[in-house]
């Protein structure tokens, strides 16, 4: 069955395999969703959880998101999301989703809002060439023909220039590389939509529902400090050096 959970992206890095393969990741912190909703068919129609997350104040909360987090007996909370295709028995109000519902391998779907980039023209918003640039040409990086002449009218439909981005995008079968139960946080490989501190939804991919790819195992780095006789030294030799 499918399942999901919210998280916020943290931004990207990247890690190595044990045969030294870079694996560029997305990491996603995801604390732990509430469960304030079950819907089912015979009372609202269709099936489907409704799952929050990330913890706010009270103050800053509507009376209405606090009367449904009140009902799951948790926080207010900030961001609300509904999960079809579930298997709504499986669920209760006020359960707790973890990380560990994914484990790494499993191929996903990542749901987010795209970066605004404000008023674009026709050559960044939808990859249209540009005019020659020499030889006396007046068009550069305008938007083309506005269609024919009889209706004498634009078409709906037509690429112009406008505001881009802010949209709903959903990147699909991405591969989840590893899962940290103790720091919540999912390492998801490649990118996804969204800046940095957006929120993401991963839910159980579309296409692929229950794939698991194998995954070599990571390589993991510890930071050493320096010890206290190795910076003694390089006092020692940095006097000697002023001495001379």
């Amino acid at each position: 069955m499918k399942k999901g959970i919210l998280g916020r992206k943290l931004g990207m890095t990247q890690v190595f395999t044990k045969s030294g393969k870079l694996i560029p990741v997305t990491v996603v912190e995801v604390e732990p969703n509430v469960v304030t909703q079950v819907k089912t068919n015979e009372t609202d129609g269709y099936e489907s959880i409704q799952l929050a997350f990330d913890t706010k104040r009270e103050k800053l909360a509507t009376k209405a998101s606090v009367g449904i987090t009140n009902k799951a007996n948790t926080t207010p909370k900030r961001f609300f999301k509904e999960i079809r295709g579930v298997d709504v028995n499986s669920y209760t109000v006020g359960q707790e989703i973890t990380v560990d519902i994914f484990t790494p391998g499993e191929v996903v779907d990542v749901t987010g809002t795209s970066k605004g980039k404000g008023f674009q023209g026709v050559i960044k918003r939808h990859n249209q060439s540009r005019g020659p640039m020499s030889h006396g040409s007046h068009y550069h990086r305008g938007p083309g023909s506005m269609g024919t002449m009889r209706p004498m009218r634009v078409f709906k439909g037509k690429n112009l220039p406008g505001h881009m981005g802010v949209e709903t995008v959903t990147i699909q079968n991405l591969e989840i590389v590893a899962v940290n139960v103790e720091d919540n946080v999912i390492l998801v490989k490649g990118n996804i939509p969204g800046p940095k501190k957006a929120l993401v939804v991963i839910q159980t991919a579309v296409k692929n529902p229950g794939k698991v790819n194998e995954m070599e195992e990571l390589n993991s780095y510890e930071v050493v400090e320096p010890t206290v006789e190795s910076t003694e030294e390089v006092v020692e030799t940095t006097e000697t050096v002023e001495s001379n």
